[in-house]
């Protein structure tokens, strides 16, 4: 038996690319009362910077920042199902990647999980898939973006006489900022609602922004520029993977940090190493640059940094929690939103 052949013995692997219904009134997610948050529609796709700055800062950033990591939707209705129509150009297969992790879509009610719009092994340009709820009430719903697809279009689905109201602010509206690696973009998560923001995000109620650019996060001038430019309540510091050498992150590591500090004097800023429990020479050497950023910011009176040491981060999973020694798997962003959780909260960042 081929592996597509086990959705005839077992219907949960069952993806079905049409609803099995007619009462299904679709509506585009960029209308209101739709709310949509991480990321904006532009020039035919999803972004999460503009286009002309990506461009700017390299061709690796020009392409991913068309992934919709940290892409979300929010909206209030009573209706007894959600489905989703996407367009999504191409396909994100990787060997150690799940297909719901880098193109599906995850729904959340309430704050709570309910199940993943899971994209069929052999879609094409995009698909559709519906989830029933439980019961008939009225529910805040949020719908997570892929993390590593490209989404030119989202639809979403109800039944025609369901309540369709906007969704509440977020507690914390002014988004916190991620800058950083692959691991920050999301890879390898089973799905785009345990990357480490996302349940950061449900905890605190705070809105974010995913700058994470797998292999392509190095601190560019223009992306320096970008960040220090954007409005934001908590940035995160996260890029020790991608710079291509310790002396690169050197020339680059606390220049990043005094420029987005000289337009964000009071912003709190939280800086990474990489999460990993055991480290090689070059890697402590890494770590010692983003340590030093940190202990200069405390030396000049810096009452807003804080550093999260990358075995920290890993405290709950150990050196098991990734894929291939480097990219977490579920497990491993558990252990990453932990640590960070406990830092804002004991540190009383998020007010």
């Amino acid at each position: 038996m081929s592996q597509h052949d086990i959705a005839a013995i077992d219907s949960n692997f069952n993806v079905s690319e049409a609803f099995g219904r007619d009462d299904v009134v679709m509506r585009n997610c960029r209308e209101e009362p739709f709310s949509v948050h991480g990321v904006f529609w532009s020039e035919g796709k999803f972004r999460r910077m503009p286009r002309e700055v990506a461009e700017r800062v390299s061709q690796g950033v020009s392409t991913l920042h068309q992934a919709t990591a940290g892409g979300r939707v929010r909206f209030v209705t009573d209706s007894p199902f959600i489905a989703i129509s996407c367009v999504i150009p191409g396909k994100g297969y990787m060997p150690h990647f799940a297909l719901t992790g880098s193109a599906g879509f995850d729904l959340y009610a309430d704050n709570e999980y309910v199940k993943t719009f899971v994209p069929p092994y052999t879609y094409t340009t995009g698909y559709q898939s519906l989830i029933s709820l439980p019961d008939r009430r009225k529910r805040t719903i949020m719908i997570d973006f892929p993390l590593y697809s490209h989404v030119g279009e989202l639809f979403i689905g109800l039944s025609p006489d369901a309540v369709l109201e906007k969704a509440p602010e977020y507690r914390h509206s002014l988004p916190a900022v991620f800058y950083g690696s692959s691991i920050t973009q999301g890879g390898c998560a089973s799905r785009p609602g345990t990357c480490y923001q996302a349940p950061l995000s449900r905890h605190f109620d705070l809105d974010y922004i995913n700058l994470g650019f797998s292999g392509n996060a190095k601190g560019e001038d223009a992306m320096i520029e970008y960040l220090a430019s954007l409005p934001t309540s908590l940035f995160f510091l996260d890029y020790d993977h991608n710079a291509p050498t310790v002396e690169h992150l050197d020339a680059t590591h606390e220049k990043l940090f005094l420029a987005f500090r000289k337009t964000h004097p009071e912003t709190p800023v939280i800086m990474m190493s990489r999460p990993k429990a055991i480290l090689t020479d070059e890697e402590v050497k890494r770590r010692a640059v983003v340590e030093t950023t940190y202990k200069n910011a405390l030396a000049k009176g810096d009452k807003n940094v804080y550093f999260l040491d990358g075995a920290a981060l890993t405290a709950l999973c150990g050196n098991e929690g990734t894929v291939d020694n480097c990219h977490p798997t579920d497990f491993g962003f558990a252990s990453m939103a932990k640590a960070l959780i406990e830092l804002i909260e004991r540190e009383n960042i998020i007010k």
